[in-house]
């Protein structure tokens, strides 16, 4: 990996990104490039990590659907990535990275955090700015994050990192976190697996759909980052929380989830048809009780 030096602190490297706000992102380290677009980001993927970029970037397809019908996360994720970082989120400088259309973005600056969403898709990036008009952005990929060494508090991936290649993206996050309070923190969403429903729908798509949650590592996330450094010593917590949709929201944020945007909507149709007849049958109502497991990993820099 490469270094940025003194002088090219507040740079970025080549044209990998773009910012929606110039002095916000400047506090972060950043500089203006010129925009990214598509091509730039396959560039990238070339050196290693094609097919997490190439199947990351298929959220762009989904984009609008992402932005409606995907859940939140509760105050108690906030409060515990508080609770493991030992610092308040107000006023942290956080890098947001894969921000998507800015969920997570937007809880950390509900929290006063001083938030620089990255996100690589356009379509993605585009939803978080109609969100969050005027929030710091830079198009990027976590791999190889256009920043200056020790310019954030805390680095987040929320729903992301596993389309990164740890052996880059973990250098790269702690590269960027100053010394010696820095943290690393990863989180995701996943349907919990004490709820039989939840487990049964889960379970039904491994069988019709080949591949399906092949990227899945939440609960890896530690032991991923102790083998790449023998010197960190992440930890894990898991959250229990629900929200109650209705069986549209449920079947839209389904159709949102990487596998079924890579698919495409032909392919995905008669597997979401056959899912709404299923929980028809468990929620007659049309109302839908989504139960989540959230899967918290948090690792401080060492000093």
């Amino acid at each position: 990996m490469t270094r940025r030096n003194a002088d090219q602190g507040n740079g970025v490297t080549g044209s990998h990104a773009r910012t929606n706000d110039p002095p916000a992102s400047r506090a972060h380290g950043y500089r203006h490039g010129h925009d990214a677009q598509g091509h730039d980001l396959h560039d990238h993927a070339r050196h290693g990590t094609t097919s997490r970029a190439s199947h990351a970037l298929a959220f762009d397809s989904v984009a609008s659907q992402y932005a409606a019908a995907r859940p939140g996360y509760p105050a108690a994720l906030y409060d515990a990535v508080q609770e493991l970082t030992g610092r308040p989120l107000k006023g942290s400088r956080v890098v947001d990275v894969g921000a998507g259309t800015g969920i997570a973005t937007r809880g950390l600056r509900d929290r006063g955090a001083r938030t620089l969403a990255v996100e690589p898709g356009h379509a993605m990036a585009a939803e978080l700015l109609r969100a969050l008009p005027g929030a710091p952005l830079v198009r990027a990929l976590g791999d190889a994050l256009p920043l200056a060494d020790s310019t954030a508090d805390l680095v987040t991936y929320a729903q992301a990192w596993h389309w990164t290649d740890p052996a880059r993206s973990v250098p790269e996050a702690f590269r960027v976190l100053a010394r010696p309070h820095g943290a690393l923190a990863l989180w995701w969403n996943v349907p919990d697996p004490d709820v039989p429903w939840t487990r049964d729908q889960e379970a039904r798509l491994a069988d019709r759909l080949p591949g399906y949650h092949a990227h899945s590592v939440t609960t890896e996330a530690a032991r991923i980052i102790r083998r790449l450094d023998a010197g960190l010593a992440p930890v894990h917590r898991r959250l229990h929380w629900s929200r109650r949709v209705t069986l549209d929201t449920h079947l839209t944020h389904l159709g949102s989830r990487s596998f079924f945007a890579a698919m495409g909507p032909e392919a995905a149709a008669p597997v979401l048809a056959d899912e709404r007849a299923r929980l028809l049958e468990l929620f007659p109502d049309g109302v839908v009780d989504e139960a989540y497991a959230l899967d918290l990993t948090v690792t401080l820099r060492a000093c």
